[in-house]
């Protein structure tokens, strides 16, 4: 307990001393956010029952940015509390909701070629496959070490991690769940003209363990993954942008059996511009993703449900969250999801969005009396975003889920009610950011 409080003291001092050595010396950059969100949940997620009370709460988050550059340094941490307002006493003295977000150190060292190297963010193309999940409070940041080369419209990042519980004498089996053993990261990303794309390779190494009855390890190792993609493929033509991504997955999964997965997605957006000195305009698309999956009666040791295993999933398959966030969906039938989006623009300051999404099952669901439909059900998303000042935005949301009784199955949900429904409003506090809104649809 005393360490705890001695902790949170050290970083308080540190994030003042900042503060106070940006007004003297001008090396150093002191920066921060504060997000406030309530939310209304009525079969987000997943499908709630008629028995079941709709959960309501806010929640925070709140960082602390700290840089110091130098001419060819720059080191970067980032500090935060998350909570729930009320889940600490009033009187609290300490509790675990102060965390290292990021901690890191970028090293130019010659005209091309820098390093990063500690815990950060990798976002990277539409946050598909690798995202800081923006949206969860807590965000996601990965202890990773990059080697980044740049030159004019070409750029080439070569990573890798490697994982422990902590410090020991003997010993490599990680415990800690959900977590790479081993990555390895390669990516290509190119402009050329009008036209841009990018390239992945990322090597996945999940720790699998055997125990014996009394919980002693009997067998370990380590099976890989893999995963090669075109994330970004996009072509400009005027105020009309044509996009699309390929993903392949190979290897093994944690269970040891084979892995054979794609995920491929296509969309046309285009922009009418009505007051460009305003930024008044309406930005319409139509695309659709398929995610393959395995049939619920699957019987055979292949998994073929693709996994966007580090993705900022909540940008994706409806704002919901009934898709491939929080490990929902995951290695099950896969999905298909066919979409429309319209996004009007009053100003550069204010929009409202309306987004539907029709869902299907990418391969065959099945009960105890047979092969279901393979229909999933509809998502209506409606957002809206005002920006006060350069620091200070507001964001809210509703959405409907219209789910079907095979996505109901899919969920084991046992008596849904009729109506599935999810709202939140958001107070976004981001000084010198141009991150005006959260979690949205490119």
């Amino acid at each position: 307990m005393k360490a705890k409080i001695q902790k949170i003291k050290i970083l308080f001092l540190l994030a003042t001393t900042i503060l106070i050595t940006k007004t003297t010396s001008g090396q150093f950059v002191f920066n921060g956010q504060l997000i406030e969100r309530g939310e209304y949940r009525h079969g987000y997620g997943s499908a709630i029952d008629k028995e079941a009370d709709p959960a309501a709460f806010i929640s925070q988050r709140l960082r602390l940015e700290g840089s110091y550059k130098l001419s060819k340094l720059t080191f970067y941490t980032s500090i935060q509390d998350v909570r729930t307002w009320g889940s600490t006493s009033q009187l609290n003295i300490s509790d675990n909701a102060f965390s290292l977000h990021e901690a890191w150190a970028h090293i130019q060292l010659d005209t091309n070629f820098s390093l990063k190297v500690g815990r950060q963010e990798l976002v990277y193309d539409n946050s598909r496959f690798l995202g800081n999940v923006d949206w969860a409070l807590q965000g996601r940041s990965h202890d990773f070490a990059l080697l980044k080369w740049v030159r004019k419209n070409t750029k080439i990042d070569i990573g890798a991690g490697y994982n422990q519980d902590g410090e020991a004498l003997s010993g490599n089996i990680l415990t800690v769940t959900n977590q790479y053993k081993t990555a390895l990261l390669f990516r290509v990303e190119q402009k050329l003209g009008n036209f841009d794309f990018s390239f992945l390779v990322w090597n996945d190494g999940r720790q699998y363990t055997k125990k014996d009855s009394v919980g002693n390890v009997t067998d370990d190792e380590i099976r890989y993954s893999l995963t090669i993609g075109l994330p970004t493929i996009r072509y400009k033509l005027n105020n009309t942008t044509f996009s699309g991504s390929f993903y392949n997955q190979s290897g093994k999964d944690v269970k040891n059996n084979t892995i054979s997965a794609i995920e491929a997605g296509l969309q046309v957006a285009h922009v009418f511009k009505f007051n460009e000195s305003k930024g008044t305009q309406l930005k319409i698309t139509l695309g659709g993703e398929y995610l393959s999956g395995t049939a619920s009666d699957n019987t055979s040791t292949t998994n073929n449900s693709f996994a966007p295993l580090y993705g900022t999933n909540h940008m994706h398959n409806g704002y919901m969250d009934q898709f491939y966030v929080a490990g929902r969906h995951e290695n099950s039938v896969g999905l298909i999801d066919g979409y429309l989006k319209f996004k009007y623009d009053f100003s550069s300051s204010a929009f409202i969005g309306i987004n539907g999404n029709m869902f299907n099952a990418a391969n065959e669901v099945y009960n105890t009396t047979g092969k279901m439909d393979s229909y999933l059900g509809t998502e209506i998303d409606f957002t809206a975003g005002y920006v006060l000042d350069k620091s200070i935005s507001f964001q809210l949301g509703y959405s409907q889920m219209f789910g079907t009784a095979t996505i109901q199955h899919l969920q084991k949900a046992k008596n849904p009610d009729s109506v599935q429904n999810w709202a939140y409003l958001m107070l976004i506090i981001r000084p010198n950011s141009d991150k005006k809104f959260i979690g949205l649809y490119n």
